[in-house]
Parts: structure tokens; sequence; C-alpha cells
């Protein structure tokens, strides 16, 4: 079944880059699980349908979690930083992620 255009910028918006971390890395290589920026407004359905379709894996598990903001300081002058979501996905065995 083809997937419209609309549905595939979806996909592109809700997949934002994934989270290349040493924590995240372990992951990977542990329980075969994927770290990505996604926004706060996305569900773990959403998340679930963009991976499977954009990478052309099986999903098992999507787990989330929000980080808050955090103020700095450069001087003078404050600022915050941005509200994001992490998602952690879990593919089935035997499925893999090429992330560079």
């Amino acid at each position: 079944m083809p997937i419209s255009n609309t549905a595939l910028d979806r996909f592109y918006t809700v997949i934002q880059k994934p989270i290349i971390s040493e924590k995240a890395t372990d992951d990977t290589a542990g329980r075969n699980a994927y770290h990505f920026r996604v926004p706060v407004t996305a569900n773990k359905v959403e998340i679930r349908q963009a991976v499977e379709n954009l990478f052309n894996v099986k999903v098992r598990s999507v787990n989330t979690a929000r980080t808050h903001t955090k103020v700095r300081r450069r001087g003078y002058s404050f600022g915050a930083t941005p509200m994001f979501k992490r998602a952690m996905v879990t593919l089935a065995p035997g499925n893999t992620i090429e992330v560079i």
C-alpha cells in the first residue's frame, strides 16, 4: 500500500534526528533500542508508524521521556534550553537501523 506525501511529511516531522550518546549506543547494543528526538506533541502510535515506514523495520515497543527546559546563562543574559521528547524505540529481533 503506497504512502501519501502528506503522511510521509508527517513521518519526517515526527522523527527529527537520532540521539547519539554513550547511553543510547549502549542501549542499542544491549536491547536493540534506538533513541530519537521527537516533538513534544508526538505520541507513541505516531512514533511507531514513522519508524516502521521510514526504516522498514518491525517495532516491538516505544518508550518516551520528556526533557524539560533548563535555565542557562551567558554573561548577563539568561535563556532556556528548548523542551523536547526522547523516544526509545525497541526493534524486533533481526531488525537494525543504520544510524550514521
